[in-house]
């Protein structure tokens, strides 16, 4: 088993996917299909995710790496950026045949990135290490709900029980009916409440729109100035402004959208090139970089260590969730 070889947290030795993970409504068939496939290999068996995406009747890298957020989202997969003991550092993944609900919450907690910081302890279990600096469980060493109690937990029939004798007839017993539980009712809120609310949204709309035309104006002259007058559809700048509106609306600045509008270098930029630009001025996604993807520097995220180590190298062109697979019995 190498340090890079991934932990598998499965109810059976077998790639027997159970019921509620089938009928999770959240998941593609796809998905499913891909998780199976994962659950499957073994510790000899290494690949790089864009391998995945390889072979006579396989899904594109773009599909893959979709799937792979997807699966990540509802607590199924993710990658580990593993510290040892011993000061060596390395990537793997963690694989589940159920949903595991720290998995997707710790997906949310790092900003929807595959990839989760965990580090090992004396026991040789391991921690996630969150950005405040402490310390949290990796979800293989919480209950799964619906598992069988262990074997000596049922309980003993009393020594003395005698079995019933059976009537001759038994009368059949009618179902009884299910009974919705009753629904609260919620509060109402009085005219004075819902008038607040009412204000309180205009002026917040009021507001948006405001800085929505603040920075859309400023644009407009600043693009004839460096490219001259725009000379396209009358709608441009109404579009435009939407664009920057829904930015807006979305927690972006001004600021950052200005010089998002800078970045696209177009009067009224499209969609692709407004949320790439989007991207880049807020560090989301590097400019050059094929996929937008940043490369994993294990500097970057441990700090300086002279027995860094890992099965692979990733580049530029590497991809962010690429690793190797193997599995492993849980501890």
């Amino acid at each position: 088993m190498s340090n890079t070889s991934p932990r598998i947290k499965r109810r059976t030795p077998f790639v027997i996917v159970e019921s509620s993970t089938v009928r999770d409504a959240r998941l593609k068939y796809a998905d499913l299909g891909l998780l199976t496939y994962l659950l499957d290999q073994s510790e000899e068996w290494q690949v790089r995710s864009e391998q995945l995406s390889k072979g006579e009747g396989r899904e594109g890298r773009d599909a893959v790496r979709k799937m792979l957020h997807r699966l990540a989202s509802c607590g199924y997969y993710r990658l580990e950026r593993r510290r040892f003991r011993t000061g060596k550092t390395a990537m793997g993944t963690a694989v589940s045949d159920h949903p595991v609900d720290q998995w997707a919450a710790d997906y949310v907690t790092f900003g929807e990135q595959l990839d989760i910081p965990v580090v090992e302890q004396e026991d040789g279990t391991f921690r996630v290490k969150y950005p405040d600096g402490t310390l949290g469980t990796d979800g293989f060493d919480t209950p799964d709900a619906g598992t069988a109690p262990p074997p000596g937990d049922e309980p003993a029939e009393p020594a003395d029980a005698v079995e019933p004798a059976t009537p001759e007839k038994v009368p059949t017993a009618t179902p009884a009916k299910r009974v919705p539980p009753a629904r609260k009712a919620s509060p109402r809120k009085s005219a004075q409440e819902k008038a607040a609310e009412a204000a309180q949204k205009a002026a917040e709309k009021a507001l948006l729109d405001a800085d929505a035309e603040e920075v859309a104006a400023w644009w407009w002259a600043e693009a004839e100035q460096r490219f001259g007058p725009y000379v396209g559809d009358k709608k441009g700048f109404l579009a435009m402004r939407m664009q920057v509106r829904n930015a807006l609306a979305k927690n972006y600045t001004k600021n950052q959208c200005g010089k998002a509008l800078i970045r696209a270098e177009r009067h009224w930029p499209s969609a692709q090139q407004w949320q790439n630009a989007l991207g880049i001025v807020t560090k989301n996604i590097q400019p050059g970089t094929r996929g937008g993807r940043v490369p994993y520097s294990d500097s970057a995220t441990w700090g300086a260590t002279n027995e860094t180590v890992s099965t692979a190298t990733v580049g530029a062109d590497d991809d962010a969730d690429d690793a190797t697979f193997g599995v492993v019995e849980r501890p």
